[in-house]
């Protein structure tokens, strides 16, 4: 019935198709990529071309295949929509609805057929030939006679024929093909490599990195893109995920105690707003680990070093802790209170360095935001500053600087308790631009 049949593309399936039909049809290939071509010279029965110029002789063939990329393939068919009249289109395309979509919009109004296909296997599969290979098919609108030629050759040729709707093989890819492509590449991200003691299960998983990885990035990104039903896989598996890593923590460190990561070092506003929480909740047994960032705070509870997490988050002044949304953004946690506490600011030195000499205020960027106004009133000629890293806590800079680790010019804006603590001088006090001003905590604990 059909002796003419024609490639639009030839990467890796479309060399792997031309195998299957180059036996049995006077083939015509077409790749604007020249060098891909090469391998068909000398070929008997097979014509190659790159030019645009020439798609007029590509589309002169009765059937054309199209192995292009899946975010190529409506611009294709838009562009070379000029060409068509009575041929028989088929896609191989790994989504189904996309094509259906674009062969639909592009072949209104002509007479020309369509036939939607998903060969289930690729060229490493398919090196030691077809059999029992499975091939998805819906006729979309080709003739009876059509699309029972094409099933018959596919069965002749061994392949194991899945007759289902575009919307089903996408449900069906996206928790098939769709999870194996994307475990690939998690495989490949988490760079697993073959050691001298893999079990069986082990290089199974190597052989599926290798398999999907062997692909391009554009196929896996098409994948993930175009298939309507893979965004709920995803969800879906990292949901699977967060819930098999959060069964391997324990709900509780310790038995004897209760471990609390803050974002403050002690003495800082966070040690007394969990101090709070603590009285007032009757907490007799506990433990608490001062991590300094809130990025320490959500890391720690993350990986099951503690038990529960406090940090500042909003301030009634300087509004959102910057450096704690910024962490929040990329961990996952359970919100287990919200309370405020009264915050005033003093400003303290070494005591053995004269106030005249003071040049710099370092504190962290949430204080310099509440006492903006006053600082500027009062000290217009400091140089105001927040440390990095564990520094960019109040208390770990009182604490360095009655260690002599930062330079003794430096004055503290923090807690009261700070001064006593580090036998510090305070020279001047309630330097918060509002009296009534507050800080929000959050306490939080893992997702179990």
């Amino acid at each position: 019935m059909f002796k003419k049949v024609s490639i639009i593309g030839f990467g890796h399936f479309g060399k792997t198709l031309y195998r299957l039909l180059k036996d049995d049809f006077e083939m015509i290939i077409y790749d604007k990529n020249r060098k891909v071509l090469n391998e068909l010279k000398g070929k008997i029965g097979v014509k190659a071309y790159s030019s645009l110029k020439d798609l007029k002789e590509v589309y002169k063939s009765e059937v054309i295949f199209y192995c292009i990329p899946i975010s190529a393939f409506e611009d294709v068919v838009s562009s070379h929509k000029q060409y068509l009249a009575n041929q028989l289109l088929i896609d191989v395309l790994s989504v189904k609805q996309h094509p259906a979509l674009i062969f639909k919009k592009c072949l209104r109004n002509t007479k020309t057929e369509a036939i939607l296909t998903h060969p289930m296997f690729g060229p490493d599969s398919s090196r030691n030939g077809f059999e029992d290979l499975p091939i998805v098919m819906n006729n979309l609108n080709a003739s009876r006679e059509s699309y029972k030629f094409w099933k018959k050759y596919f069965i002749k040729n061994k392949l194991r024929v899945v007759e289902i709707t575009p919307k089903e093989h996408d449900k069906l890819a996206a928790n098939s093909q769709g999870v194996t492509h994307f475990i690939g590449r998690l495989l490949k991200e988490f760079d697993i490599k073959p050691t001298r003691i893999d079990t069986l299960g082990a290089k199974k998983l190597q052989e599926i990195m290798d398999q999907t990885c062997n692909d391009t990035w554009e196929l896996f990104l098409d994948l993930q893109t175009y298939n309507l039903y893979t965004k709920k896989m995803r969800v879906k598996f990292g949901k699977a995920y967060n819930s098999i890593y959060n069964k391997l923590l324990p709900k509780r460190i310790s038995s004897k105690y209760i471990i609390y990561g803050i974002q403050g070092g002690i003495g800082s506003f966070n040690d007394e707003a969990v101090n709070l929480y603590i009285k007032k909740n009757k907490i007799k047994d506990y433990k608490i680990k001062y991590l300094y960032t809130t990025k320490k705070v959500l890391k720690n509870l993350h990986v099951g070093n503690i038990d529960y997490g406090l940090f500042a988050i909003h301030n009634s002044v300087g509004g959102v802790v910057q450096e704690s949304i910024k962490a929040i953004s990329n961990y996952k946690f359970k919100i287990v209170e919200e309370f405020s506490i009264p915050i005033k600011h003093f400003l303290m030195k070494r005591k053995d360095i004269k106030k005249e000499n003071i040049d710099t205020f370092m504190t962290h960027p949430q204080v310099l935001k509440q006492c903006k106004s006053s600082i500027k009133r009062k000290y217009p000629e400091m140089e105001l500053k927040s440390g990095k890293g564990d520094l960019i806590g109040t208390a770990k800079v009182a604490y360095a600087l009655s260690k002599g680790e930062i330079d003794g010019k430096i004055a503290v804006l923090g807690p009261k308790q700070l001064a006593k603590m580090y036998d510090l001088e305070i020279i001047d006090k309630n330097l918060q631009d509002d009296k009534d001003n507050t800080t929000s905590f959050l306490l939080v604990r893992r997702n179990f």
